[in-house]
């Protein structure tokens, strides 16, 4: 056997392992069921950090103090925005401004990235053992609340979350959005995020229901004060702390985040793509390589290649491929797209080596015009 047959044999066992042992990452669910009539709800706050979010805060706030939950407030921290955002919010809310309570965050002390110290403000003025934290470009439907709360009582679970619907209608969020969510699945599979006999451990921060307990047992908020990437931060710290939680996806809540075009995307991922890494060269070399084995290496020796190494490379790309088909379905795309998943994971793979190198020139992550330290808890 060739040394390149060899290579592509790796990857296709690589795919088979995928596929069938780590942990169905590739399945587009679950998913929260509807709440029965006359289901029993504990008051519940929602924490809502904001800068600099008039686009979208109309939205997510009206989308929130009309959840159908009986017991229901929305504290909206506005941290330092100079766009009217607080304002914006307010209006509305007019329907129900009993719900809404707008905090003015603090200057950000050090140490601290925004949205988390923003988060802390707002938990700081909750007073529910259960709160929803979620972001202001998210808009809900009203019984989301209600599906995610039934869920946490009926286990007692400390920690619940959901990937929301992520904006997907232009050239660029057909091509790469759905591979996103993808992706995340398979750094968190949410099968194994939800056992308790597994070490793997994350959350989607668009929606994040937490039990007051969790964040005592951990040290508060304050305990990932610093993380970049805090949605996974925060799971991984609640589990770790002995918390129980639960990771799905949910079609009750959408972003309004619009990435228009590819270079929208590219930023996107590279903002926080090294920091997924540590700031590790040995680990972005090690990303790259594997990439190109697992993801680039099986269509190219499918399409040039000879013998076994070309049957090696079309059972691995299609393995690739098929695994695809649930988020594209999800997002109700031609099936089509997964052909080119070698091809998106590429641009993907530029993209974190681009972090790097932003790493590398002194430019570190920005966000709502901040410039936060190359540090990841």
């Amino acid at each position: 056997m060739t040394l390149l047959a060899a290579l592509t044999l790796l990857a296709l066992v690589i795919w088979c392992g995928l596929v069938l042992f780590h942990g169905r990452y590739w399945q587009a669910g679950p998913i929260l069921p509807p709440v029965a009539d006359g289901t029993a709800f504990p008051p519940v706050d929602i924490v809502v950090p904001a800068r600099d979010e008039a686009p979208s805060i109309a939205a997510a706030i009206g989308s929130l103090t009309r959840q159908s939950l009986a017991h229901v407030r929305v504290i909206l921290v506005d941290d330092g925005s100079s766009d009217g955002t607080a304002a914006i919010a307010a209006e509305a809310a007019i329907g129900a401004p009993h719900r809404l309570t707008i905090v003015t965050a603090a200057p950000k002390p050090p140490g601290w990235s925004g949205k988390l110290w923003a988060v802390s403000q707002g938990l700081a003025a909750s007073t529910a053992d259960l709160v929803l934290l979620t972001d202001a470009d998210i808009a809900h439907e009203p019984d989301h609340l209600a599906r995610l709360v039934a869920k946490a009582e009926a286990e007692d679970l400390d920690l619940v979350s959901e990937m929301v619907l992520l904006h997907c209608e232009s050239w660029a969020e057909h091509a790469l959005v759905p591979a996103f969510v993808y992706f995340f699945q398979l750094l968190y599979p949410f099968a194994q995020v939800g056992d308790p006999r597994s070490r793997m451990a994350g959350a989607a921060g668009g929606t994040v229901l937490i039990r007051r307990r969790a964040l005592d047992r951990i040290g508060g908020i304050a305990a990932v004060r610093g993380a970049l990437i805090d949605d996974v931060a925060l799971g991984r710290a609640v589990k770790r702390g002995g918390g129980r939680i639960w990771l799905g996806h949910t079609s009750r809540a959408r972003s309004i985040r619009l990435y228009p075009g590819f270079r929208d995307i590219w930023d996107m991922i590279a903002r926080t793509a090294y920091v997924q890494l540590g700031f590790s060269p040995v680990k972005l070399l090690g990303t790259v390589l594997g990439m190109l084995l697992v993801w680039l290496l099986p269509p190219a020796v499918a399409l040039f290649g000879h013998g076994l190494a070309r049957w090696f490379g079309l059972g691995a790309w299609l393995l690739m491929a098929s695994s695809f088909l649930p988020s594209l379905r999800r997002y109700r795309l031609t099936p089509l797209w997964a052909l080119f998943l070698p091809l998106i994971a590429l641009f993907y793979m530029a993209a974190t080596v681009g972090s790097a190198f932003n790493h590398a020139r002194g430019r570190s992550v920005m966000w709502k015009n901040r410039v936060y330290a190359d540090s990841e808890s």
